[in-house]
């Protein structure tokens, strides 16, 4: 297995790991009552962490479509590289990174984080084309 897909598979770790966050916080917040009902009530959004949290994963789910084509690209034309490998690399990491810094509340230092998990991402399509 290259070291693209190993990353990609412990970014599908981290996906499931997104879900299993949010669910928990918001079913702490609105209570295991609400996580057993059948939500046809709109509630009020979530706030502190368990909005962050929420936020956080729908932000990860915007994203990781687009890294697992990308992966998927690399793979299938063969054109694994170097550069391929590291910005994989840099996507999880900064992906991982993304997620603590918006539960911790870092503002500009999470903008900062998403750049570069999108920089990685963008790199590795044009590493597929060279």
């Amino acid at each position: 297995m290259t070291v693209e897909l190993i990353v990609l598979a412990l970014s599908a770790a981290l996906a499931l790991l997104h879900i299993v966050l949010a669910s928990h916080s918001a079913s702490f917040e609105r209570g295991y009552k609400w996580t057993g009902s059948a939500r046809d009530e709109p509630m009020p959004p979530l706030t502190g962490i368990a909005g962050r949290l929420e936020r956080a994963s729908g932000n990860f789910f915007e994203t990781f479509p687009i890294f697992v084509a990308a992966i998927f690209i690399v793979t299938v034309t063969g054109e694994e590289s170097v550069v391929t490998v590291w910005a994989s690399i840099a996507y999880l990491t900064a992906r991982s990174a993304y997620l603590i810094a918006y539960v911790s509340g870092v503002y500009l230092l999470r903008s900062l984080i998403w750049n570069v998990a999108t920089v990685a991402i963008i790199v590795i399509l044009i590493a597929s084309f060279i």
